[in-house]
Formats: structure tokens, sequence, C-alpha cells
């Protein structure tokens, strides 16, 4: 079990470096190999099945949101923790209320996400 205290910790985290655009501390929240699938991938990507499988291709895809004028902010709303998991749910810049679950390692990195969005 994640521990609800953990999980609070992994998403101070993980908002903190979002918010200061520093893409090296957002991966550092990343395994590797990871699945990451969310609805943006769809769209931005063109992707059926809206799945990133590396850190690497991630790396590419979260660039693009960080540059010096982004306007990328997310305003934590709750932490739920789970068996093996996490799943943060946040406000962000353009209004939408977002949800990541995400499967934990042994080590605390994501290895499995699946984002949610409801339109502003």
């Amino acid at each position: 079990m994640i521990d609800l205290a953990k999980a609070k910790e992994f998403a101070t985290g993980w908002i903190a470096a979002w918010n200061r655009h520093d893409l090296d501390a957002i991966l550092g929240h990343y395994a590797d190999a990871l699945e990451f699938t969310s609805p943006l991938v769809v769209e931005r990507l063109g992707r059926a099945d809206g799945t990133i499988r590396d850190k690497a291709e991630l790396r590419a895809y979260f660039s693009p949101s960080l540059r010096p004028d982004s306007k990328l902010r997310f305003e934590p709303i709750d932490v739920l923790a789970g068996v093996s998991s996490v799943t943060l749910v946040y406000r962000n810049h353009r209004d939408q209320i977002v949800a990541e679950t995400m499967e934990l390692d042994d080590a605390g990195r994501a290895v499995r996400v699946t984002v949610h969005h409801r339109p502003a």
C-alpha cells in the first residue's frame, strides 16, 4: 500500500517541478520504461492509442510545454493513494480539471500513467 503521506510527498514534488518548468525534475518522477497514456498524445501526436512508451519520448513530448514563455501551471486539488498508485487531481493553466493516475515502481517512479481531462 502507498500511504497518503507518501502520495502527498510525490504529488508535491511533481507539481512543484511542473510549476518551475524543470524538465529534468519532472522526468525524475518517471521510470525509463513506461506507458504514458493521455488524450493530448492522441491530439498532439496523432496516436490512436494515446501512449508514449519510453522516457526519451516523454522528454520530447513534454519539452514544448515548458518554453520560457509558457503559462503552464498546475494548482493541486486532491491526492489519492492506492495499492501501488497515486492519483493527482489538479487544475491546469487552461482551467481544466485533470486527474493523473500513476502506478509506481519500487523506487517510487511512475511506470504506468493514465491521464483524464475535463474540459474547462
